[in-house]
């Protein structure tokens, strides 16, 4: 009892610090990119900050994989280098004991990882990819600033607005430069406001007029108005069909087993099995030689993350491309994985029997 306790407190206090660090960094680097994108006209600024929320949600369980198997070096490293598990090993203790203290501490992270991956990266890809894809197909009007030249998307509009209103559907002293290979036109009125149609979006001037010019043959034309209607917008959001495979839930990967489904599924339950067999290399990784004065494990160990993860997204692109079957690719990668921890302990703990074996003669006889 006193064996599991000291090593789940040492292993949750180890936790918690590195995950502390691992989060910091990221969340600075996903915030540099995300205000790089508003920066760049490819998100709202005003969604910055929940843009990066669902960023950080969607890589969380990476990170807690990540935290988990550095925390697990980390504890059972600092046990080898202060003699703390020479003790333990005296004590008949071998390292294969520490796997159920270690699981023990791991589980609820586990659980989180398995809950994030399955249900909240998809939920957390869908919003982002909306709130990016209704900024992308904003209406014309909505992208003019009050007293700024603003493009349309397609190019072939310049809108200048004196003032527009609150709610951002009325503007007054309005000009519209429409440009196309046959004509140029010059809109303006002093008034006009965003009227819905279905799915389609109209700005109504009201009191104006309009000068054309034909390009090919120099023909111009006057015309005034009192109701001028003009299509701004008539594109819809995406369908939810139409989502990307990490957009979609679960359950409609299975539902549809098309192969960038199946693909994006390996990679779900990569994430989860990589967890755990992260816990196992960990125990195996974390040994060490209190003699030395440098300590590489820690090295390896991230060596050994950045490898099984590159391997979760080859197993991926395999699946999806048609090259291997889910079954198949997950058993290569990850019952591999399993197969190599597992060895790794038993190697470490029957490895430190055969040397007291091969030590003791030699011993006795002096």
């Amino acid at each position: 009892m006193l064996f599991d306790s000291t090593v789940r407190r040492e292993l949750a206090r180890s936790f918690g610090v590195t995950l502390v660090v691992i989060l910091t960094i990221v969340l600075t680097m996903m915030l540099i990119r995300t205000l790089g994108q508003a920066a760049g006209g490819n998100v709202a600024p005003q969604d910055v900050v929940l843009l990066m929320g669902y960023a950080a949600l969607g890589h969380l369980p990476t990170m807690l994989s990540l935290s988990l198997f550095i925390s697990v070096v980390v504890a059972l490293g600092r046990m080898y280098r202060e003699s703390e598990m020479t003790v333990w090993f005296s004590a008949g203790v071998g390292l294969n004991r520490f796997v159920r203290p270690v699981l023990r501490m791991a589980w609820p992270v586990l659980l989180v990882v398995v809950v994030l991956e399955l249900v909240v990266w998809p939920w957390g890809n869908r919003n982002s990819a909306q709130l990016r894809e209704r900024y992308e197909k904003r209406s014309d009007l909505s992208r003019v600033a009050p007293g700024q030249f603003q493009t349309s998307r397609d190019g072939s509009r310049v809108f200048f607005i004196e003032r527009d209103s609150e709610d951002g559907r009325t503007g007054r002293n309005v000009f519209i430069l429409t440009s196309n290979p046959d004509a140029e036109a010059v809109t303006s009125s002093r008034q006009g406001h965003i009227e819905l149609v279905g799915d389609d979006r109209f700005l109504v001037l009201d009191k104006g007029q309009r000068n054309e010019l034909q390009l090919k043959t120099g023909e111009k034309s006057l015309a005034r108005f009192d109701n001028y209607r003009v299509l701004v917008d008539q594109q819809a959001l995406r369908a939810a069909e139409q989502l990307p495979p990490k957009a979609m839930s679960t359950l409609d990967l299975l539902a549809t087993p098309l192969p960038r489904n199946l693909g994006e599924l390996t990679w779900r339950l990569g994430i989860i099995f990589g967890g755990l067999n992260l816990v196992l290399l960990g125990i195996g990784l974390s040994a060490s030689n209190p003699r030395r004065a440098n300590n590489w494990n820690l090295l390896f160990a991230v060596l050994s993350f950045v490898v099984y993860f590159n391997l979760i997204n080859l197993s991926q692109a395999w699946v999806a491309s048609g090259r291997m079957e889910m079954p198949a690719a997950l058993a290569i990668v990850h019952g591999s994985a399993f197969l190599l921890g597992v060895a790794l302990i038993w190697w470490r703990d029957h490895g430190r029997m055969f040397s007291r074996r091969r030590s003791s003669p030699s011993r006795s006889t002096t």
